[in-house]
């Protein structure tokens, strides 16, 4: 259960924070939430698809980890296995929150029942005169890009709804070994209807620079191959 209390540099003075990547990290989520910002450097790595939220009913973009629940094939006992980690990640054990139950103000939580923070190893949170240290100043930077990335990316979502450019999506795939999986609950880009898009509609994707970020998901499908070769060769 998490436990996020507001940052202070009085209650965590001492805190440190092990920013390594490791199963024993929690690091096995199987996929991560990106936001529009990312997509440039998570399309190299990770196949990136749309999801529903289940609380909210928004699609959000997703980049694929694993092929099973609670599976990060990227990660392994000598670390994270990729050019590029997401935002999401990168951020933990930190996270944005609100001061009061009316209040719009975010400000910096932190997840005082995660693994990776302790007293004793890691990077310092807060300098010995109270000061934020360049890790947190770096952190924050990360929160502040997620916090202006997800309107920026529902409003990617929207616009993708709206030109009827999403598609529910079902992977099947068959791993060396025999063993059947079907991956549902997947949106992608339909690929027809972008293609049948009229001069208009191109016109008004491209001003926003939508364009651009339909065809980086398109292409990033292709990573689905790397990922079951990780798996594989796992297994």
């Amino acid at each position: 259960m998490a436990k996020h209390q507001p940052l202070d540099n009085v209650t965590h003075k001492d805190l440190k924070v092990n920013t390594s990547h490791h199963p024993s990290m929690l690091d096995n989520d199987s996929y991560a939430r990106v936001v529009l910002s990312e997509l440039a450097f998570a399309q190299a790595d990770y196949p990136l698809f749309l999801r529903k939220n289940g609380e909210t009913g928004k699609f959000e973009i997703i980049a694929m980890l694993g092929l099973k629940e609670q599976e990060n094939l990227f990660v392994d006992d000598k670390g994270w296995h990729a050019q590029y980690i997401p935002l999401s990640i990168r951020r933990r054990p930190f996270l944005i929150g609100f001061q009061g139950s009316d209040s719009n103000q975010p400000t910096v939580h932190i997840d005082m029942d995660s693994p990776r923070v302790n007293e004793s190893e890691g990077e310092q949170i807060f300098m010995a005169q109270g000061g934020q240290s360049p890790y947190l100043q770096n952190i924050n930077s990360i929160l502040q890009a997620l916090h202006e990335g997800l309107p920026q990316t529902d409003a990617f979502a929207d616009i993708l709804q709206q030109e009827s450019l999403i598609e529910p999506v079902t992977l099947n795939v068959e791993l060396n070994n025999g063993e059947k999986l079907s991956i549902g609950s997947l949106y992608t880009i339909h690929e027809e209807n972008v293609a049948e898009l009229d001069k208009e509609a191109l016109g008004r994707l491209h001003q926003h620079g939508y364009l651009h970020a339909i065809y980086m998901m398109i292409a990033s499908v292709q990573n689905v191959t790397k990922l079951i070769e990780r798996k594989n060769q796992r297994d």
